[in-house]
């Protein structure tokens, strides 16, 4: 059983390298099957998801060679099997994109019902409203998701809800449908422009993603490409965040700053100085923090993914601060914890009050989730005392070699393994 034990109190300072998009690597790498050629893959980030990922491809017949720790040459000829392994599909929400590529290139994909963070209710609806509309038809059967098409002709797709995922497996669904397909009230968020652009560099047609409508021409080929993630948006977050709660200097490379925005602007209200490179910001704190009110919302507006770790910032502010949850219901599981530290949460529903007490103490606690976990550690870091947190497994879907980066910046964090029920690794 691993944990991260931290003896906070540390300010950070000096320079932290930010790796892939966990968001955007989930769906390309399924999104290598549509292609009839190898592809290469890289600034891919080293986490659990991505290791499943990898696996999903290599048991069901991909050949997946690692070029270097970022970049793999993955080719998808022989694909034969379309049922995505049971144990493997069940670990991670980002699963189901492998449907969406599945049905897109063998007209068939059998997938497990997605696993990964318990937040609540993930219903996969609009994700089989949008295949219906391509011609397919969907089952779920015993927690299994099945989809057939005798042939996916394009369509008009719109999303009742404003939806990543199922924009996403839409797109992949409908690159190689016969004719025009689009799709309204899609999700703008930057992965998904990733994902779009990617497809893209192998052949396909996809034009205004980013936007709320998305229009696809279906393509008979995708030829190989050789294609770099985006920067990790939320990663980049975490760590201004982190930079902010210790009162740091920390300078944040290998950043889209554009994709940023949403963050530095809640983060300059609450009193957190930010300067902009062309690919990095420097993050830093001469006064005091404030409070401020937040609402989580689809981009471009404040993401949910961060929504824990300001919070989390928000209990070393002055004064009284709101912060509303307007995507998950299950977002604020993580508050429990950090009134173990001392924070001054109150939570009704999908809404938080954080009364400011501007310092935390350190105590044993346990990640829930992914965004819980990376709260937790934001925590350990500005409190006073030593902060042992539980279920690390959550915080290694999504973040690649987070202890060694906070130590390079100055921090006394260490993992360690203690006797217990061992937690399965991904790869």
């Amino acid at each position: 059983m691993d944990k991260f034990i931290i003896k906070g109190g540390r300010k950070l300072m000096g320079e932290v390298e930010i790796s892939g998009a966990k968001n955007a690597a989930v769906a390309i790498l399924p999104a290598v099957i549509l292609a009839d050629e190898p592809c290469v893959i890289e600034n891919v980030p080293n986490i659990s998801d991505v290791s499943i990922s990898l696996r999903i491809l290599y048991e069901m017949g991909a050949q997946v060679d690692m070029l270097n720790e970022t970049t793999y040459r993955i080719d998808p000829r022989g694909i034969l099997n379309c049922c995505v392994p049971y144990e493997s599909a069940r670990q991670m929400r980002a699963s189901y994109y492998f449907l969406g590529a599945l049905l897109g290139k063998y007209h068939r994909a059998r997938v497990s019902m997605p696993g990964g963070c318990p937040l609540g209710d993930r219903p996969i609806d609009q994700h089989l409203k949008a295949f219906t509309a391509l011609g397919a038809k969907c089952t779920i059967d015993h927690g299994m998701v099945d989809v057939t098409a005798d042939r996916l002709r394009g369509g008009q797709i719109y999303l009742d809800v404003v939806s990543v995922g199922a924009t996403m497996n839409a797109i992949l669904a409908a690159v190689r449908a016969e004719g025009l397909t689009v799709i309204e009230n899609a999700a703008k968020e930057p992965h998904i422009v990733d994902l779009a652009n990617f497809l893209n560099s192998m052949g396909a047609d996809i034009m205004g993603a980013g936007t709320d409508v998305i229009k696809i021409r279906g393509v008979g080929y995708l030829h190989s490409t050789t294609y770099a993630v985006i920067p990790d948006q939320i990663e980049a977050g975490t760590f201004m965040i982190a930079a902010a709660a210790t009162k740091g200097d920390v300078l944040v490379k290998n950043v889209t700053p554009k994709h940023l925005e949403p963050i530095t602007n809640k983060l300059e209200k609450i009193g957190v100085n930010i300067e902009e490179f062309d690919d990095s910001v420097r993050v830093w704190v001469d006064g005091p923090l404030v409070k401020t009110s937040i609402q989580t919302m689809p981009h471009p507006g404040f993401p949910t993914d961060m929504q824990p770790q300001i919070t989390t910032l928000l209990c070393l502010a002055e004064g009284t601060s709101i912060v509303k949850e307007g995507v998950w219901e299950q977002r604020f599981r993580y508050v429990d914890e950090l009134r173990r530290m001392g924070a001054d949460i109150s939570v009704d529903g999908k809404v938080a009050v954080i009364e400011g007490t501007g310092k935390l103490m350190g105590a044993p606690v346990k990640a829930c989730d992914l965004r819980a976990g990376a709260a937790l550690i934001i925590a350990g870091l500005a409190a006073t005392g030593v902060t042992e947190i539980e279920d690390i497994y959550h915080i290694e879907r999504g973040y690649a070699c987070m202890e060694q980066k906070l130590q390079k910046l100055g921090a006394d964090i260490v993992k360690k393994s203690f006797p217990g029920v061992s937690v399965k690794k991904a790869m």
